[in-house]
């Protein structure tokens, strides 16, 4: 891939970009045949997060873009904001509240209405730039994530490991009759929003960490991803997401799992057959510093309807063992599909290219 057709990559992904400021998106479940359009939040701060990343070393046509698509995206985050006005977001609009926009039947049900998770907060913190998080808020951030950590609720985390259910890591959801859950993408990206903006560290952060490097060692995270980051579900998305967090970040309690992160991104590389999966594996070993092998790139949009990025578990938030055990089945999730985010994935494992040659 060329410097021209990178900056052609920024340009296509301007061109994504709806009136609202948005990215198109869709969910499906291949299973049962179905596809819809989805009105989310999350691949739009996504793609943001990761085209500012690139800013730096853009063409000035390519950075007046960025920052164009940066501030039509910001207009949006204020659908998603959390319905009573608190500083945390929603994967869906809350004003008024749509979840599972454009379907005929889960919108109809409150089960399947989700709380505000740290997930898009992260993002929606990491990305405005017009406004960016005070000290104020930032605290208050903080604060909040410690009360919906496991141990601060009186239902502790039943979902996962028992050697894990002590460990006081961040709840991927705020709500308060949402059970606890630990996923290792979104532990990820919460941690990289508090590096970030040098927020003082706490046994939170220690034990997320701890969880982290945890799933590595023990191999739990490539035998059962799903347990492991319930709502990315695959080893190669874990990957990329603690490369990203350890290639900006200097954690000591993250570098004994380099070496098997290296080990294990080659080994998934060499069987991934969907070329995105294997960009995002190749990215993932350029931030940690490895030579990894370049990756056609022609006609690559042919690929972008077969990745999937994000997951949702239909039988994810039940604690009962019994329902749980049916919930990584194919059948029991949601899959969803974002042309932008795939265009600024491309983009991003092809300046990491050129500035590791």
């Amino acid at each position: 891939m060329t410097e021209f057709s990178t900056d052609y990559g920024i340009r296509t992904i301007a061109g994504l970009q709806d009136s609202t400021g948005l990215f198109p998106s869709f969910r499906s479940n291949p299973a049962i045949f179905y596809r819809r359009l989805d009105t989310n939040m999350f691949f739009t701060a996504s793609t943001v997060f990761v085209l500012q990343s690139l800013r730096s070393v853009r063409s000035p046509e390519s950075q007046q873009l960025i920052s164009q698509i940066s501030e039509n995206a910001e207009r949006a985050y204020a659908r998603f904001q959390n319905k009573d006005g608190l500083d945390t977001y929603n994967f869906w609009p809350t004003r008024p509240s749509r979840h599972f926009p454009n379907g005929h039947i889960f919108r109809h049900f409150e089960h399947f209405r989700i709380p505000d998770d740290i997930d898009d907060t992260a993002m929606v913190y990491l990305t405005q730039r017009s406004n960016p998080p005070s000290t104020d808020r930032l605290n208050w951030l903080k604060a909040k994530l410690a009360q919906h950590a496991n141990g601060s609720q009186r239902h502790p985390i039943k979902n996962t490991y028992p050697d894990y259910r002590t460990l006081r890591a961040y709840s991927t959801w705020f709500g308060k009759n949402m059970g606890i859950d630990f996923d290792a993408c979104a532990l990820s990206n919460i941690l990289y929003c508090i590096y970030q903006f040098k927020l003082p560290r706490n046994q939170h952060d220690s034990d997320a960490l701890l969880y982290l490097r945890s799933v590595v060692e023990s191999g739990r995270y490539t035998d059962e991803p799903f347990r492991c980051a319930p709502h990315y579900a695959r080893a190669s998305l874990i990957i990329y997401h603690l490369a990203r967090l350890m290639g900006d970040f200097m954690i000591p309690e993250l570098e004994p799992i380099r070496a098997r992160l290296v080990a294990d991104a080659v080994h998934e590389l060499k069987k991934a057959s969907n070329r995105i999966e294997q960009m995002i594996l190749a990215s993932s070993l350029l931030r940690l510093g490895e030579a990894t092998p370049r990756i056609d790139t022609n006609a690559i949009e042919r690929e972008f309807s077969t990745f999937t990025f994000f997951i949702a578990g239909l039988l994810t938030a039940y604690e009962q063992p019994w329902l749980r055990r049916f919930a990584d089945r194919p059948l029991m999730q949601m899959q969803w599909h974002c042309e932008a985010h795939c265009w600024a994935l491309v983009t991003e494992y092809n300046d990491l290219l050129i500035s590791a040659a």
